[in-house]
């Protein structure tokens, strides 16, 4: 019987693991030295910049190519051939690392904002252009995600249990009230939204309703649902959003 797939690694689980990894003395000094030589480094190198035995070294770099840190491949160092096995070497992944409880996506308002700038069309004033950037992108993470999992059709509680995984992968911490509306208690954009709540509360909730379309889920979409120190959108499912606007009766 074939087992399930693994689950994706959590982008906030590794960087925690990844800080972890550098709280060791000799591991966080051996990984600054590296990233600032600019060439491929030995173990002998990495063990003589701080100090410690080769052996020991070797252990200390393992554990930061697993974690994603480094990379290692064999080599001779500064590009010169020598005659017999080339030694390993070691040298920076590129990764960045950053830790943001509750999580923040800067980096993504940031992203949409270029491409709305890049792409303003004739008519459009600067916020119209990144109300429609980000409803596209949305869609794109929507179709994306549809594609790759082939969900069928999606109704209102089914489309919201596919929803939660995305939510939680970008930082909205979703918490199901019932079974057809999602409270999102973190904003990923956070300050930003405090400082101009009309554009990044407005991004966020084109973003959130072009997800919803790309990924096909019908009767439910991303209403505005300000709550201090939550995100301003909730995902509800269009019956129990009229249900709640509407006063009762006498």
């Amino acid at each position: 019987m074939a087992s399930d797939p693994p689950a994706p690694a959590d982008p906030a689980d590794s960087a925690i693991d990844s800080v972890s990894v550098l709280s060791e003395d000799s591991r966080r000094r051996m990984f600054a030295f590296i990233r600032r030589a600019r060439h491929p480094v030995t173990r002998d190198e990495a063990a003589a910049s701080v100090g410690i035995s080769r052996k020991l070294a070797a252990f200390h770099l393992d554990k930061l190519v697993d974690a994603g840190l480094l990379r290692a491949r064999y080599g001779a160092p500064g590009g010169t051939r020598k005659v017999g096995r080339q030694p390993k070497v070691y040298e920076p992944t590129g990764a960045q690392i950053t830790v943001n409880i509750p999580d923040r996506r800067h980096e993504l308002l940031a992203d949409l904002l270029l491409d709305a700038v890049l792409t303003e069309q004739t008519g459009e004033d600067a916020a119209q252009a990144a109300m429609r950037v980000a409803r596209q992108r949305g869609r794109q993470v929507g179709e994306a995600a549809r594609h790759e999992t082939r969900p069928g059709r999606l109704g209102p509680e089914r489309g919201l249990t596919t929803c939660e995984g995305l939510l939680d992968q970008y930082g909205y911490e979703p918490v199901r009230e019932t079974p057809t509306r999602i409270r999102l208690r973190n904003c990923p954009f956070h300050p930003l939204a405090a400082r101009a709540p009309d554009l990044v509360c407005g991004m966020n909730q084109a973003f959130l309703s072009g997800y919803l379309e790309g990924l096909e889920v019908n009767g439910v979409g991303a209403v505005p649902a300000p709550e201090p120190g939550e995100c301003c959108v909730r995902l509800g499912s269009e019956d129990s959003e009229s249900a709640e606007e509407t006063p009762p009766g006498p």
